[in-house]
């Protein structure tokens, strides 16, 4: 779309930019560009990228800045990635180390937002496919029941069901192992479909207790399925070209805080190979023009299983950014794989 020359004043605009976060005017380009240019050539060309949309003038007589279209041909066409230190990836590992997962997955947002000092996202792996190991009903009061529910990687879920009956003790016991000789080591979606299929067959007394079971469970797999981790998102409040705008901001930390569309950007981003990079109001989930997002997806064992990034401003240093995340998931995959 634009010539070489043309190409180096605009990467030269957008890093200076990113480092200094002033408009850029022709005499900085011509001192930091390394091109032998006159300063009309350069306003000349600068006059071009503006036409087509890759910078703006914030003011009648300042210098220029990087428009949305001007980053993402920075991002795609004009960048040099910055390889991280030997001192940041190792340590890196050292967090990652733990033989919980949920653990695993925390220190990888912590240490994304600690490393780019924005916030960092981790989307918690659906469990979808996790298998149902056993069940408990327990007694503990006339008409309320503690629901015990453990998957086959070993989490335990406790939930409190009401019931519109009291059910004795034997009752509870029959209805335990009925569960568990019918539907351990089926996944949630198989226990939800073949209780559907059989609770007609039931007598009414134990359908009624089961129904509430597979609401339990169903609200086992609703909340995992809706978990993120954010970790430093108060960060962002000391970003300047963010905490000017607070209406937006305000918007930014309601995601934060409601989390479905952060969910469905991330798991958008599940779906695509290597790093994804939003910028602005590409994604359409992000409130914030100034606001960009960076992810990649993170694997256990060969397979996709989420995905994590960071939040930042538009005006972020991409280059830094970048290999911070791609390690970061490809730390996280290798930790996950080896639990």
């Amino acid at each position: 779309m634009i010539d070489k020359r043309a190409q180096i004043l605009l990467k030269t605009l957008v890093e200076h930019y990113i480092s200094d976060g002033q408009p850029v005017g022709s005499r900085t380009l011509s001192q930091r560009s390394g091109l032998d240019l006159s300063p009309a050539t350069i306003r000349n060309v600068m006059s071009d990228l503006e036409e087509h949309g890759f910078i703006a003038s914030p003011h009648t007589s300042a210098g220029r800045v990087p428009t949305q279209l001007g980053y993402r041909f920075f991002v795609d066409t004009l960048l040099t990635v910055q390889p991280l230190h030997s001192q940041e990836i190792q340590r890196l590992e050292s967090e990652l180390t733990s033989p919980d997962p949920q653990e695993l997955i925390a220190s990888a947002a912590s240490m994304l937002s600690t490393l780019t000092q924005f916030a960092g996202v981790v989307m918690i792996p659906k469990r979808k496919s996790i298998a149902f190991k056993h069940l408990e009903f327990l007694p503990l009061s006339e008409k309320r029941i503690l629901v015990i529910i453990v998957t086959s990687d070993g989490n335990v879920q406790n939930r409190i069901v009401v019931t519109e009956k009291t059910y004795s003790a034997s009752e509870l016991t029959q209805a335990t192992n009925f569960f568990n000789q019918n539907y351990a080591g089926s996944t949630f979606e198989q226990v939800q479909k073949k209780l559907h299929e059989e609770l007609k067959q039931m007598q009414s007394d134990m359908t009624r207790l089961m129904t509430a079971a597979l609401d339990a469970s169903g609200k086992v797999l609703s909340e995992d399925k809706d978990n993120v981790v954010i970790s430093g998102e108060r960060n962002l409040l000391q970003v300047d070209d963010l905490s000017a705008n607070v209406t937006s901001l305000r918007k930014l930390f309601e995601i934060f805080e409601r989390r479905t569309s952060l969910m469905q950007l991330l798991d958008n981003s599940q779906r695509a190979d290597g790093i994804q990079i939003f910028i602005g109001g590409e994604s359409g989930y992000l409130p914030l023009d100034e606001c960009s997002m960076v992810t990649a997806s993170y694997e256990s064992h060969g397979q996709t299983i989420g995905t994590l990034g960071v939040i930042g401003p538009t005006r972020m240093a991409y280059e830094r950014v970048i290999p911070i995340v791609d390690i970061t998931a490809k730390l996280l995959s290798n930790a996950l794989s080896n639990n």
